[in-house]
């Protein structure tokens, strides 16, 4: 119970930064919009296969979705640097209470984030399907990933770092490594390794085959992406529990 009232603190302050609100969902539909209209320029056969509006669509989701490591740890990180956190320090709440406080905010904004991105691909001729649902639905796990970075590093980090960190280099890393803008294969090398461990690449390859009802190849990728949120949030708790004796 309260941790379900220290989740709802939070809800209100992510919704009074209603700027970063906005920019988090208008900025991947902006870049939709773009690379759509590029595309539809380019004569049929000679464009990018993955401009393509139905994968380009759950890539951009998922780019969508780096936001939320910057919301997430400007949250806490600002938690961190007042006298709010110290007040929080002395009721009974776990460092699982703080954490999944944190986190449950963040989850229908990254459906809400899905959602829109989608309705403004069908604009631009994506077909409706009910396996966007069911891409929406692979959309939380990864959601989780992000969330769960930000959340680590807003435990370390000052608010000013984590602006850096999770507002440009997360986004960026995301970007390069995620067959979203190119395909990491025609790169080879080193960086396909890179790419093929961390988890944005398998993100965009599971929610591309739920949004094309290729259910089989979901959970290859998937449990890859859950795996790697459960380590990132296990270590998040860890962190901020040893944060928590330093006060």
């Amino acid at each position: 119970m309260r941790m379900l009232t220290f989740a709802s603190r939070n809800t209100k302050e992510i919704l009074r930064d209603i700027l970063t609100l906005i920019f988090g969902i208008a900025f991947p539909i902006v870049l939709l919009v773009l690379l759509s209209m590029i595309n539809k320029s380019i004569p049929e056969g000679y464009g990018p296969d993955l401009f393509q509006i139905e994968k380009l669509t759950p890539g951009i989701t998922v780019f969508g979705l780096s936001f939320l490591s910057l919301f997430s740890s400007m949250l806490i990180a600002k938690d961190r640097t007042t006298s709010f956190v110290l007040r929080l320090f002395t009721s009974p709440l776990k460092p699982s209470d703080f954490i999944l406080g944190y986190t449950l905010p963040m989850i229908p904004m990254a459906i809400i984030q899905s959602v829109i991105c989608y309705l403004a691909a069908m604009i631009f001729g994506l077909k409706f399907s009910a396996n966007i649902f069911l891409a929406v639905a692979v959309n939380i796990p990864i959601a989780l990933v992000f969330i769960a970075l930000g959340l680590l590093f807003g435990t370390i980090l000052s608010e000013k770092a984590v602006g850096g960190v999770c507002g440009a280099l997360l986004t960026n890393l995301s970007a390069w490594f995620s067959n979203i803008w190119f395909d990491t294969a025609m790169v080879g090398g080193a960086f396909k390794k890179v790419a093929d461990c961390l988890p944005f690449s398998h993100a965009v390859a599971a929610v591309r085959a739920a949004a094309a009802g290729d259910y089989a190849a979901i959970m290859p990728d998937l449990w890859w992406v859950i795996g790697y949120a459960v380590v990132l949030l296990t270590a998040a708790i860890g962190v901020f529990s040893a944060k928590l004796k330093e006060y």
